[in-house]
């Protein structure tokens, strides 16, 4: 009688035996398996799934290996203005998420800043125009570089004139978070005295892994339908279009990778490209970059 007194004990407890009532080490070491969006949705379970969720051992898990184990090109820290004594690694990667404030890697010269997408933890990464193959067929003093009070960077490039425009970034495919679907943009302005040849639907973005055309499409960097018809008739499909940030910079997608996987770390490159087909006068672009970010949906 008292043998099946205890296991009806030992049952009962055993039925009462809640997920959460698991050391938080355990529940840490399962979030950390999952992604930055599920660790925050598992934060609002319950009291000690907000501890597990929340702790170091999570979201070390989520940060680029560069910050915790120094290989040869580590993220430059913050300001110390902008550094807290006690800062936890979810304010790390917080931190990392902000476009606008994104760090610059070492060993650059500050012309390749990279940040986190804030749901997956994927690497998201801008070329400035230093760091673009511009075209100089028209010689030295086709474009010149300044400051820009919106850019991320120390300079942007302004085309003064020229005639054959083909801008191109490349960034080493391992860099890319595996298996994440990206996608190319590229970020522009136009100078305040206007611009020239930037209307016309001749104008066509491409981006290549390892040297393999994944993508192409016809693009306008500023659209002017009257111009258009005039100029093409307007029997051609219609070009991409560009859209205005909230930065103010204008962006338009240049093409989708598709999902980077491991094998492509092999010294493959990821290359992005623009292009104006006619050649014809062309002036006023003002060019930030070329960001790679993942694609997200929902």
């Amino acid at each position: 009688m008292a043998a099946e007194q205890v296991q009806a004990s030992g049952g009962a407890q055993a039925a009462t035996t809640q997920l959460g009532d698991l050391p938080e080490a355990c529940l840490a070491q399962a979030i950390a398996l999952t992604s930055p969006r599920d660790a925050c949705r598992c934060a609002a379970v319950s009291p000690a799934f907000r501890a597990a969720a929340d702790s170091d051992h999570v979201w070390r898990a989520f940060l680029p290996p560069q910050l915790d184990r120094k290989p040869t090109v580590v993220l430059q820290p913050a300001p110390p203005a902008a550094r807290s004594k006690s800062k936890s690694k979810k304010e790390a990667y917080l931190g990392l998420c902000d476009a606008a404030g994104a760090a610059a890697l070492e060993g650059e010269d500050g012309g390749c800043r990279v940040w986190l997408e804030r749901a997956t933890g994927a690497r998201c990464y801008a070329l400035s125009a230093r760091r673009l193959s511009l075209p100089w067929d028209d010689g030295e003093f086709c474009w010149k570089f300044a400051p820009h009070p919106r850019s991320r960077f120390a300079e942007v490039a302004e085309l003064v004139d020229c005639t054959c425009l083909d801008i191109y970034g490349a960034l080493p495919a391992a860099a890319l978070t595996p298996a994440a679907p990206y996608a190319a943009y590229f970020v522009y302005g136009t100078a305040d005295g206007g611009h020239r040849g930037l209307s016309y639907p001749d104008q066509e973005t491409a981006v290549a892994v390892g040297g393999r055309v994944v993508a192409r499409h016809a693009v306008c960097l500023r659209p002017d339908d009257a111009e258009a018809r005039e100029f093409r008739g307007g029997g051609e499909d219609e070009p991409r279009r560009p859209r205005l940030r909230e930065d103010g910079w204008w962006e338009v997608e240049m093409g989708r990778l598709g999902e980077v996987m491991t094998s492509a770390a092999g010294g493959e490159e990821v290359v992005a490209s623009f292009e104006v087909l006619g050649w014809y006068p062309k002036r006023g672009l003002i060019v930030e970059g070329i960001e790679f970010r993942p694609v997200v949906h929902g």
